[in-house]
């Protein structure tokens, strides 16, 4: 039996006018291209698919001349508005396939349900295509009413490695792995990395984002933020950057020509700097804390405003006031005031933190550092004074006007010597001196005798009866007691000269040998730092004027600095070449005074800081005790450096601190215990885990063998 041929609808050319929608279209829900869009790209490109229509009939059968829309509403709507907007006539004829057999329902069913969505691929390459006929990429988003960033986004996916598009397009990878892919525009090692993941159940997004930035320098360090992105590149640098999500900027790739860029730019801060007539001035990237204890700071006066800065500055306080005391009824123009209020705040602290002048004596024998802050800035501290560059102590004069000496005095009349005991002799004033007191038998006056200094022998025992006196009547007065401790504390901590206090208080400020790499950008750092230099600025760099400020100062502030001072004295680093048990038991009973909490105070178990420095068994006991058996034993097939990454994210909020750090007596993983069980409970057992964590495979690596040794041993 012979195969029926297959008839196809006739074609026509209906005037628009003749059309009208049919009520049979099944696409009842809008969603996808709007109308306007759509009529938009057929004023461009004119009707690329026709309408499938059905004559309406009179009672009799007979065709009306009018059609209904059954097939293409969306495609009928659009020429609509074009015939409203008076782009296209009313009389303008449509192609249309005529249907007569069948149901109009079904026609717009099949005609939707049939219809086979777009690759992914497939428009990243089309638009690609695109790219390379000479189209820019402001023009693409135009005709295909997208925004450029997508364009630049599919172009970006287009340009991956053929072996990831075709893994992409076999669907053996995700659109968000192939995603996070594009941060690199290195073929070769974007095949590397799949190659690597194939082999392994970790092949998240992130993951691979972190294979291919290993070695990279993030746009947010602060290197790359105080030489900038911008000359960085100038200077032949390449940025990896990820069109998919938040990067901080980007990667910086060459991390030796940024360190070489930083350098030069330190430097040439550092010749400006030295042209203003500095003893010394020190360059580095970063000092270790503390490198300025020991050394004398020098306490420069701010340059004065001159008539116009202190009329800006009236002005914006006034209008600061002003607008303070405003209380907006709109949100936008509360919006405003705050923002305004803000820009004011900054041309006020700009005018307030003047640089500051120093005398041209001191600044010949003092020096500057030169580095970069945390947040990338210039840093630059001017005035210190080393002990060996300190000026000579001028020689004391007595209350008789003249300058002491410590010549040997003459000899006596007849050639006699004097007595070795009574050669150095004492003024009132407690400086030596020669005092020529004659032997036996010499002859002199009574008048003579009563205008040399006291011999020192009485000098001392009167002394030793005064300190006695003195300890005794110092006893009896505590304020008095600790204003004298406090101003011997301020002049070792303030000024390095602590021989100014007749108080033997000695306060060793401990230095540290071995020191973490982010000591100096640790919260307790900066906080101290900003209280030294906040009490510096309050207290006069000569020793003379010190007790007289004290003095004014009331009961808080003598207590906040006696805190401060006495807190430089704090040693609770374990040395291994000097055992303190009773020093380390002290340092417990202090910590649990004030209520030390190292978790609150901004420490965290990174890579860095710990889990990268101990074996396995360590970071899985960290997971377990911050999060539960069940996260360690997820992290337990991985090698040890995707380990501790993988436990630095799983420890972070968790408030889990290592045995050291923990609170004094208190139990080993409490706190860390206590906020696993309250995450667990809110979350659900390993609700926060990553889902290639359920899996047991890891990637190859040659150091696997002594992963399990060192886990063996630990």
């Amino acid at each position: 039996m012979a195969t029926p041929k297959i008839v196809l609808n006739a074609s026509r050319d209906i005037p628009f006018n003749k059309l009208v929608l049919s009520q049979a279209n099944v696409r009842k829900v809008k969603a996808g291209v709007s109308i306007e869009e759509l009529a938009e790209d057929i004023a461009r490109r004119t009707l690329l698919h026709s309408l499938a229509v059905r004559p309406v009939l009179d009672a009799e059968g007979a065709e009306t001349g009018v059609f209904e829309v059954p097939v293409g509403g969306r495609r009928f709507r659009a020429l609509e508005l074009l015939v409203k907007q008076k782009r296209m006539s009313k009389t303008q004829p449509v192609p249309c396939v005529v249907r007569t057999t069948g149901f109009a329902e079904e026609d717009s069913l099949a005609e939707n349900v049939q219809r086979a969505p777009l690759h992914p691929l497939d428009q990243f390459r089309a638009f690609q295509t695109l790219r390379e006929a000479g189209l820019g990429e402001e023009e693409i988003a135009a005709r295909f009413f997208v925004a450029p960033g997508v364009v630049k986004q599919r172009l970006k996916l287009a340009a991956a490695a053929p072996a990831l598009l075709d893994a992409y397009a076999e669907d053996r990878m995700t659109l968000e792995q192939l995603m996070a892919f594009t941060v690199s525009g290195d073929h070769a090692r974007q095949e590397q990395v799949w190659e690597a993941l194939s082999r392994a159940y970790s092949r998240e997004p992130y993951q691979i984002r972190r294979l291919l930035t290993e070695g990279a320098v993030r746009a947010s360090d602060k290197r790359a933020l105080f030489v900038g992105v911008e000359a960085y590149e100038a200077a032949g640098g390449t940025v990896m950057r990820d069109l998919f999500q938040h990067d901080d900027g980007g990667w910086l790739q060459d991390p030796a020509l940024l360190d070489r860029l930083v350098a030069e730019k330190l430097e040439a801060e550092a010749a400006t700097v030295r042209a203003e007539g500095w003893r010394w001035v020190e360059v580095a990237l970063a000092f270790p804390y503390g490198h300025s204890r020991g050394l004398r700071r020098l306490a420069g006066e701010p340059v004065p405003l001159s008539e116009a800065e202190q009329a800006t500055y009236d002005a914006l306080h006034a209008e600061y006031e002003g607008l303070e005391g405003s209380e907006p009824a709109e949100a936008e123009e509360l919006d405003r005031v705050a923002r305004r209020l803000a820009e004011i705040d900054m041309e006020l602290r700009a005018l307030e933190e003047r640089p500051l002048v120093y005398e041209t004596a001191e600044v010949a024998r003092a020096g500057v550092f030169v580095s970069v802050d945390v947040e990338g800035g210039l840093q630059v501290d001017r005035g210190y004074v080393r002990p060996e560059d300190e000026a000579p102590v001028e020689p004391v004069v007595p209350a008789g006007g003249e300058e002491t000496s410590t010549a040997p005095a003459t000899a006596p009349a007849g050639g006699g010597s004097w007595p070795v005991a009574a050669r150095p002799a004492a003024i009132a004033g407690g400086a030596s001196v020669s005092a020529p007191v004659p032997v036996a038998g010499a002859a002199t006056s009574e008048e003579d005798e009563g205008l040399r200094p006291l011999p020192e022998r009485l000098l001392i025992e009167l002394s030793v009866h005064r300190t006695l006196a003195l300890r005794d009547a110092l006893a009896n007065d505590p304020d008095t007691a600790f204003l004298a401790a406090l101003h011997a504390l301020c002049l070792r901590t303030f000024t390095q000269r602590p021989g100014a206090s007749c108080l033997e208080l000695e306060l060793k400020s401990a230095g540290f040998g071995v020191q973490p790499s982010d000591l100096a950008a640790s919260a307790a750092a900066r906080s101290i730092d900003a209280r030294q230099r906040a009490w510096s600025a309050q207290l006069p760099s000569e020793p003379a004027a010190l007790w007289e400020t004290l003095l004014g100062f009331d009961g808080d502030s003598r207590a906040a600095l006696f805190a401060h001072c006495v807190s430089f004295g704090v040693n609770a680093v374990h040395e291994p070449w000097n055992r303190a048990p009773q020093r380390a038991a002290h340092a417990d009973l202090l910590a649990g005074a004030v209520g030390l909490d190292m978790a609150a105070a901004g420490w965290t178990a990174t890579v860095d800081s710990y889990l990268g420095r101990v074996p396995k068994a360590r970071i899985l006991e960290a997971v377990r005790e911050a999060r539960g058996p069940e996260a360690a034993q997820l992290i337990d097939h991985l090698r040890k450096p995707d380990m501790a990454k993988e436990a630095e994210r799983l420890l972070a909020g968790s408030g889990w601190l290592p045995e050291p750090l923990r609170r004094p007596l208190e139990p080993a993983g409490s706190d860390a215990d206590a906020a696993a069980d309250a995450a667990r409970d809110a979350e659900g057992d390993g609700a926060s885990l990553p889902a290639f964590l359920t899996g047991d495979g890891e990637i190859p690596d040659a150091g696997d063998e002594a992963d399990r040794t060192e886990a063996a041993a630990a």
